[in-house]
């Protein structure tokens, strides 16, 4: 049927010869196919390649260079720093550091998952970071369910026998050959759903935490392209860290009151101390003495990132002239936040996994082998998540196309309908990455032509689209903590219908104060008032 419908629409289509139009039939065919997944999605973003010569759009040379930009190299970079860091462990070694520090008390341990989740999703993928902590979390809360159960199976049997004992168990459900109670089984709910809630969460944190983000660097520089380099990595930050923050807090204070309940001495452990907490924080020790000492792999890992998140937040502040303006971009913006990345994530490649040795010898007195580098490309084939570049550069075709048309310049009133359909057809059943890709073209539209700055409304749209919290279709994080926690459709939906109304204030929050003065928003910039001709 998509060959059908595509036909049907073409043969209509070469009759007009109005551009916008034929742009609008690739938007909503795209648009259509990307929701209903009828072919792959990486598939579906290489159609502006066939479409927009063939309907006299651009040429295909000029579709083609949308999907190689400056911010696809900024992703590939990010994506390469994330894969060294996953593969040598580095992530996990910090998040278990975290919970040693934090605890295990039930609204402690919380936190402790919530914040190390989120701070990992700002530097690996929303996917990759749930997947690591959630079989941490569900030792961690089976080891604590198991003692606590031990302990008062032992003294109801020791005060009430065998009779009460026995009325005791009536309260437990069993769970992989385990007694489990109501109480624990909340928590266990609790604690998968708020790992996959700070994964999407701490993903809009950083330009590279999650593929939206990076979407609206690309159509803001392909749409606005005199805009100053208004977003970069440590502009991002600036706005999106505190708005991440509000928003974790938040969060977990909601988490906290559905499944733990306001009982600050239980959930805080003021003034109590239980046997399971010890055992509990001795799976999370016997863990992290597994990974050993930090390697020499590990600690370059650690430096190169480190080295990578200093340069992209130096390279242009904004309230001092950056190194990249004093050295490199005296006239034109020759270096930008993809340059680092790429830099420094091809050291993974030159650098050895061990520490070198001179004159080396193996056990057979033959010169010992070169070691392996921290990357090979073996690793990074396997990894790299090679669709999601496809898509990038799918978006950025549509909003040159949009622009080259004409369509970006439409009425509001038609940009108001479009804006209504797209919404309907793609709540809580599309990848936020094709709902960003699509929304974006038609928000910036609306934007130049009610004169606001685009940032209003763009920056909300892009973050919002990250929180998809209700169902575990959603994102893949939901999905993993679907599998783990014991979880209801209900349960994820009544949960996260409330948190998408706490997304939705807290970015309002701040795009109506902090943004405003990080980003002028209360005039409309210069930059914006692109008009071109079809």
């Amino acid at each position: 049927w998509p060959v059908l419908f595509q036909a049907l629409m073409w043969v209509s289509l070469f009759h007009v010869d109005i551009k916008e139009a034929k742009c609008a039939f690739a938007i909503i065919l795209m648009a259509l196919f990307w929701c209903t997944e009828c072919i792959p999605l990486a598939v579906t973003a290489l159609l502006p390649v066939i479409l927009f010569p063939m309907m006299g759009i651009m040429e295909a040379s000029e579709v083609c260079i949308q999907y190689l930009k400056d911010s696809n190299m900024l992703f590939i970079g990010g994506l390469l720093v994330a894969i060294a860091v996953e593969h040598w462990n580095l992530h996990k070694r910090i998040a278990l550091q975290v919970l040693l520090i934090v605890g295990v008390k039930p609204s402690l341990l919380m936190i402790g998952f919530m914040s190390t989740t989120a701070f990992l999703s700002m530097w690996i993928s929303n996917t990759a970071s749930t997947a690591m902590m959630l079989p941490i979390a569900n030792a961690v809360l089976q080891q604590l369910c198991e003692t606590e159960a031990n302990a008062e199976e032992r003294e109801s049997s020791a005060n009430d026998g065998q009779e009460n004992q026995a009325f005791e168990m009536g309260d437990y459900k069993e769970s992989n050959g385990k007694e489990l109670k109501p109480k624990d089984n909340n928590i266990n709910m609790g604690m998968s759903l708020s790992v996959c809630y700070a994964a999407s969460i701490g993903g809009t944190a950083t330009l590279t935490g999650t593929t939206p983000n990076v979407i609206m660097k690309g159509q803001i520089d392909e749409l606005f392209p005199d805009n100053g380099g208004i977003i970069n990595f440590a502009s991002w930050f600036g706005f999106s860290f505190p708005n991440m923050l509000l928003m974790l807090v938040l969060s977990w204070l909601w988490l906290q009151f559905v499944f733990l309940g306001f009982d600050f001495r239980k959930s805080f452990g003021c003034g109590t101390k239980k046997s399971g907490d010890g055992e509990a924080y001795q799976v999370i020790k016997d863990e992290y003495k597994k990974l050993g000492k930090m390697s020499f792999a590990e600690g370059c890992v650690l430096t190169n990132f480190t080295l990578l998140v200093l340069l992209w937040f130096t390279r242009e502040p904004g309230f001092i002239p950056g190194w990249a303006t004093v050295l490199f971009n005296k006239d034109k913006p020759y270096v930008t936040d993809g340059t680092v990345a790429i830099l420094m994530s091809t050291l993974f490649f030159c650098i050895p996994s061990n520490f070198p040795r001179c004159c080396g010898r193996s056990r057979d007195g033959a010169p010992a082998e070169a070691p392996t580098p921290l990357l090979t490309w073996d690793i990074v084939h396997e990894k790299m998540p090679w669709n999601i570049l496809l898509l990038l550069g799918g978006g950025f075709a549509l909003a040159h196309g949009s622009e080259k048309s004409g369509l970006s310049s439409i009425p509001p009133f038609a940009i108001s309908i479009l804006l209504c359909l797209l919404v309907a057809m793609f709540t809580e059943c599309s990848s936020n990455t094709a709902t960003t890709t699509l929304f974006l073209p038609i928000l910036a539209s609306m934007a130049t032509a009610i004169k606001i700055h685009p940032l209003y409304v763009m920056f909300p749209c892009t973050i919002s689209a990250s929180l998809a919290f209700m169902l575990p279709v959603a994102t893949p994080p939901n999905a993993i903590a679907f599998s783990y926690g014991n979880l209801k459709v209900m349960d994820m939906a009544k949960t996260g219908f409330i948190l998408n109304f706490v997304g939705v204030l807290t970015v309002n929050i701040a795009i109506n104060t902090w943004g405003v003065p990080m980003f002028q928003l209360d005039t409309f910039p210069s930059w914006a008032n692109v008009t071109k001709a079809p």
